[in-house]
């Protein structure tokens, strides 16, 4: 098994590999979530020149995705479109608080989500995206004006993301609630919740600290592409 380190170290092939198997598609040891659900790939710790070109047979030519990569060059055959620095936060120690305002989302939202998430850029967030399942809203006259949800699932772990709240709503609170919320459905799991930030968004960085996260360590995401 491995350890948290390793399975925090590369996630999304912790999860494509493990609880999210349904939602990964596979070449080799490569693995990718399906297109509409996350834009993300990955390929085991060891990966080898094999696993590359298996990626490459995954994602196709004029295609990408985005890695864990610690931004050394790629192989020969894959281009660096750009690359993000986030730092990885987890919150083994806190018990998240359930929310009587906060309603689960499913397919039937996903409108109305698609439109909070273009109003707010919280991340990627795709038409399918909600099939991870955990998210939830608040509403306020029937507008969905906050919400917050779970992306990917590791061995013991689930990660916090889309947090999001609607301009005019900022300033209430929503945030810190909803993401308390949904970290109280990973503990009923037995899990521990564990999130990713944009190292310049400090005001989201002192929120998850208050609500007991911990800085873990900053991780580079690379969007790849294969040679056409």
């Amino acid at each position: 098994m491995p350890s948290d380190d390793e399975l925090l170290d590369n996630p999304a092939y912790a999860a494509l590999s493990g609880p999210d198997a349904p939602f990964a598609q596979r070449s080799g040891r490569a693995l990718r979530y399906r297109p509409d659900v996350a834009p993300f790939m990955a390929l085991p710790p060891d990966a080898m020149p094999a696993d590359w070109r298996d990626a490459a047979a995954l994602i196709g030519p004029g295609g990408g995705a985005g890695l864990v990569h610690d931004g050394a060059p790629l192989p020969d055959g894959w281009t660096a479109i750009r690359g993000l620095r986030v730092v990885q936060m987890a919150g083994e120690n806190t018990a998240g608080a359930e929310d009587d305002e906060a309603t689960p989302l499913g397919l039937a939202d996903v409108p109305d989500v698609l439109a909070l998430v273009e109003a707010t850029n919280p991340g990627p967030f795709l038409p399918c995206t909600i099939e991870l399942g955990g998210y939830l809203g608040i509403r306020r006259d029937g507008e969905l004006i906050a919400m917050a949800g779970e992306r990917m699932h590791l061995p013991g772990w689930t990660e916090v993301s889309a947090v999001c709240t609607s301009p005019e709503h900022r300033g209430q609170g929503l945030a810190s609630r909803l993401t308390s919320a949904v970290v109280a459905g990973i503990r009923r799991r037995s899990a521990r919740p564990f999130l990713h930030a944009l190292p310049s968004n400090a005001g989201a960085i002192r929120l998850y600290e208050t609500l007991g996260f911990r800085l873990r360590r900053e991780l580079t995401i690379t969007v790849a592409a294969p040679a056409e």
